[in-house]
């Protein structure tokens, strides 16, 4: 690649955001770095920015990562986005990819592979760590699968609802962290039980912990 690679950081923790650019501003294939810590920020920086690679966080106040990733990907649809978090369970990595991302590293990876990351993507491959997506011939336990499978009818949005629901959270906090309307986060909330054949928050909870989401 002729110009280096320009780089748009959207993480709300300040301590891995000076690591990213300190790890990145020592690849000498890395150009200019932009970092932001809420994704409702992140359409605007990048019209303005235009970055070749949107490195994304997903748990983050306000409308998340999953939520910016599509965002920006009905912003334009050519964007690379490398998402880079703490969950490494398969139901995160496929939802991510779902919603328009080029590649997926966990925080548990080492440095270089996040650099090498950012540069696959950058040249337009797809970019998976190493042992975050099962192997396709992995035999599970069928109850395992099944509440697996259960999830693929949520559609984005009831998934986003979903997590914060299982974690114990209020239809009105819910409805506050991702910047929705509580009778909106309420009709997703009576969605998805229905869906998930749930009733309880204790369902909704006992679903998560099958799914490995915590």
């Amino acid at each position: 690649m002729n110009n280096k690679i320009k780089v748009l950081l959207v993480d709300d923790h300040t301590v891995v955001r000076a690591g990213f650019r300190m790890l990145l501003t020592s690849q000498d294939f890395i150009g200019d770095i932009v970092d932001i810590d809420r994704g409702e920020l992140a359409t605007k920086i990048y019209q303005q920015f235009n970055p070749d690679v949107v490195v994304m966080d997903l748990s983050m106040p306000g409308i998340g990562g999953l939520e910016t990733i599509r965002r920006l990907c009905k912003h334009d649809s050519e964007a690379t986005i490398l998402v880079y978090s703490i969950h490494d369970e398969v139901i995160y990595v496929e939802r991510a990819l779902q919603a328009g991302a080029k590649g997926y590293v966990s925080k548990n990876s080492a440095a270089e592979v996040l650099a090498q990351a950012v540069a696959v993507v950058a040249s337009g491959n797809k970019f998976i760590e190493q042992g975050l997506l099962p192997d396709l011939n992995d035999v599970r336990d069928a109850s395992i699968n099944n509440a697996k499978q259960s999830l693929s009818v949520l559609s984005p949005r009831e998934f986003d609802v979903f997590r914060l629901l299982a974690k114990g959270k209020t239809a009105h906090e819910a409805a506050k962290e991702l910047c929705l309307g509580y009778k909106t986060v309420a009709n997703y909330s009576t969605q998805i039980k229905n869906k998930l054949n749930a009733n309880t928050a204790a369902d909704l909870a006992n679903i998560a912990i099958n799914n490995n989401i915590t």
